[in-house]
């Protein structure tokens, strides 16, 4: 069977009113954590407004957690290529690919806040052909081509070329896509993975099924390759060994979350507050979980979130990463003991990895005649011995 990956995005979104330094502190031992349990990718996210989303900058977060981490690899979830010089993003990656030991992964994306586009002064309309653009410019210069120059209308480059290349032959990259085509679309131009974060809205869930062929239409165009063991699928979840203890662990952070960041601060269309914590949970999670159903987020336990990766592999036809959206809706206790029963449970059981111990046990409780003849035979030797006879009836 084709093994899943497993890895967390961590925009991060934290509710606001923690003091700033404790809240990247706790981050980076969220890094250490996923480190210890195994995981294989984390993903650190560039935001500049909204209040909740408050890493400006993912390529300082994963040189500190570099140095938190040992094989875990490291993902700029994503850059905000219109944002920064190409030459700059260029020069930061092939730096960290190095601090890190080969562990960087290059996400990139258009900017998905309105608010930071304006802030930089951007046109929205030009976001999505400026990271097209970048994408182009700074694989050539992770390449090592010859020296080359650049005339765009937002940046320029002279004579250009790398001083020092990245530690990996290739730096893994992935394009961030929400709803649109456009960004499956510039994966398969680019010949990049994918990490498909509009999956984390019931509308991203539906599109995910037919959202892989605008990548492989635009690779066939480009003369490029994609390959669905690079799409990565983001989820949302939070567990406890009971779903009870799920729910109220997670109802109220749930309704926090819906009711500030979603109505409150992004103010989606459509969306509206919720009054009564029970209701946010039941509306966001879709209720429970069972084999027929496709959820955005699960609440409950191990099992129920099982359930809900296979579901979601059956409906998009196969991915290769499941990558578990990072949030506070438990306290820091419960959350990282939500990731510690996702490492134990979870991952095991969605691999298969659990499969040959199942099957040993159920041959030694099925084949007891077998086992019993054994025990026979050693009762007999002991029989031939009157000592060891005398030594059992004490």
């Amino acid at each position: 069977m084709t093994r899943l990956e497993f890895g967390a995005f961590l925009a991060p979104h934290h509710p606001i009113g923690e003091h700033p330094t404790l809240m990247f502190q706790r981050d980076l031992e969220f890094a250490a954590h996923l480190d210890r349990l195994g995981f294989d990718e984390l993903w650190f996210g560039e935001h500049h407004s909204s209040g909740w989303e408050s890493s400006a900058s993912p390529e300082l977060m994963i040189a500190a957690a570099a140095e938190r981490t040992e094989r875990i690899r490291l993902g700029t979830g994503v850059i905000s290529l219109p944002y920064h010089h190409p030459f700059n993003v260029a020069q930061r990656l092939v730096q960290l690919d190095h601090l890190t030991r080969g562990r960087l992964i290059f996400g990139s994306g258009p900017g998905a806040l309105p608010s930071d586009a304006h802030t930089f002064g951007i046109d929205p309309m030009t976001q999505r052909d400026r990271q097209d653009e970048a994408m182009g410019v700074i694989n050539r210069l992770l390449r090592g081509d010859e020296r080359f120059s650049h005339e765009s209308e937002w940046f320029t480059l002279r004579d250009a070329r790398l001083q020092i290349l990245p530690l990996q032959a290739q730096i893994p990259q992935a394009t961030a896509s929400i709803l649109s085509p456009s960004g499956m679309t510039l994966a398969g131009k680019h010949g990049t993975g994918v990490l498909s974060i509009g999956s984390m809205s019931t509308d991203g869930l539906q599109a995910l099924p037919t959202q892989w062929g605008f990548a492989e239409t635009a690779a066939a165009e480009h003369g490029q390759t994609v390959d669905r063991a690079d799409w990565r699928v983001v989820m949302s979840w939070h567990l406890a060994e009971t779903g009870e203890d799920a729910r109220r662990q997670a109802r109220d952070g749930i309704q926090r979350w819906h009711n500030e960041y979603i109505v409150g601060t992004l103010q989606r269309p459509n969306a509206v507050a919720y009054d009564d914590p029970d209701e946010a949970l039941e509306q966001i999670t879709g209720g429970t979980v069972t084999s027929a159903t496709t959820t955005s987020a699960v609440v409950g336990t191990p099992d129920d979130l099982v359930a809900a990766i296979r579901r979601i592999v059956e409906v998009t036809g196969g991915f290769g990463k499941v990558i578990g959206f990072a949030h506070d809706w438990a306290n820091p206790e419960d959350t990282f003991r939500s990731w510690d029963l996702m490492a134990r449970y979870v991952i095991p059981e969605v691999n298969g990895l659990l499969s040959n111990l199942r099957e040993s046990q159920e041959f030694v409780a099925g084949n007891r005649g077998i086992f019993d003849q054994a025990g026979r035979a050693v009762m007999a030797k002991i029989q031939e011995n009157p000592d060891a006879v005398a030594a059992l009836d004490r």
